[in-house]
């Protein structure tokens, strides 16, 4: 019989973590305060502290993070902002929902976003560049910012699969005038539920959002503007405070799978994603691709082997975006990987043998 690898291991997370996250609960419990208050000021300058930015807000999800970055610019209805199409959907929807056109261009071959593509892209309606760290590999920032430079551009970084993430030995989410990251439980730093967090070095940006977040109430009884309510929970809160202790023990740890898998899958038919000398790459996803990525999942699946596939729909393809007026062909090269992407487990908790136990079963099914 097969042993079972999973894609992602809650349980033993849980398991490893089970006395921290009671510890957590009663803490919050016994406190009374639920929304708000100092350990969500905590969080916010633990989280700068560690990206290296002025300012951290928290936040409800990371599509909080994103809408209300793009709301702290001042993106507004007629502006276009350009991104990519083979992100999660949050990348596009909150453009969306701040009344902009996401302008979607093509990507590279490490699967973000391609900075010639940008540069074809920009229009006098353009007013901002939102390029997506994807598998938890930084874009070419230092290109994307110079781009913005001459064009007059912001830049929102969505790092939502990259917080920790370096280029050039700088973090995500410190390029450009802000950065907005998830938390969700798949995260490498994750809650026990949806959260999510923004980074800026500018302080009244990051007064703004905090404003924003709690319906654009300076206190109880004032209203600055109409906001959301796109608040934190301070459990989530609680708990961050303390994983985030743990983030660069679970970086290394997927970076030695990653590391793992490219040295023990052999089969020539699968291209594996590599890490340049100026990256610091703590693989959200470890995302291979092959011409033969469908017979190859079921093979897995019939091993016992987790897998996903992370985006098998580029966004200017859903219904959603079909008032968009892409049509297929229109960015070859994020369609075609979208035929070819296949993400193995990557999780901190698989062993050596886990590792070794995919990496045969793929090069079993090539013959490698």
């Amino acid at each position: 019989m097969n042993r079972r690898i999973r894609f992602v291991d809650f349980p033993r997370q849980y398991a490893e973590e089970r006395d921290m996250i009671m510890a957590c609960v009663d803490e919050v419990f016994s406190s009374g305060q639920f929304i708000g208050g100092p350990k969500i000021f905590e969080l916010e300058a633990d989280l700068a502290a560690y990206a290296g930015s002025r300012e951290a807000v928290a936040l409800g999800s990371g599509t909080d993070a994103l809408l209300l970055a793009l709301l702290g610019i001042g993106i507004r209805p007629g502006d276009e902002v350009i991104t990519v199409p083979n992100s999660f959907v949050a990348s596009v929807g909150a453009i969306v929902h701040v009344g902009a056109r996401p302008i979607l261009v093509d990507v590279d071959d490490d699967l973000n976003i391609d900075p010639d593509a940008v540069e074809a892209a920009i229009t006098p309606r353009t007013r901002a560049i939102l390029p997506v760290h994807l598998t938890g590999r930084m874009c070419r920032m230092d290109v994307l910012q110079d781009i913005a430079h001459r064009h007059g551009l912001e830049i929102v970084e969505d790092g939502a699969q990259a917080f920790g993430a370096r280029y050039q030995g700088r973090m995500a989410g410190t390029w450009g005038r802000v950065g907005a990251f998830s938390a969700h439980p798949l995260k490498n730093l994750s809650a026990a539920g949806d959260a999510g967090f923004l980074t800026t070095d500018d302080a009244e940006l990051a007064a703004r959002v905090r404003r924003l977040r709690s319906h654009g109430q300076v206190d109880r009884d004032t209203i600055m503007e109409f906001g959301v309510n796109a608040r934190m929970d301070v459990l989530q809160a609680v708990i961050l405070i303390e994983r985030l202790k743990t983030l660069d023990t679970i970086h290394e740890r997927r970076r030695r799978n990653a590391q793992l898998y490219r040295r023990m899958i052999r089969a020539h038919e699968v291209e594996l994603p590599v890490c340049r000398p100026q990256e610091y790459n703590v693989f959200h996803t470890f995302i291979i691709q092959t011409d033969s990525r469908d017979a190859l999942r079921a093979h897995l699946e019939r091993k016992g082997i987790g897998t996903q596939i992370h985006y098998p729909t580029p966004i200017h393809l859903q219904p959603a975006a079909s008032g968009l007026g892409y049509r297929w062909g229109a960015l070859p090269k994020a369609e075609r990987q979208a035929d070819r992407i296949l993400t193995l487990p990557i999780h901190q908790h698989l062993s050596e043998d886990d590792i070794a136990t995919v990496a045969d079963a793929i090069n079993a099914f090539f013959g490698a």
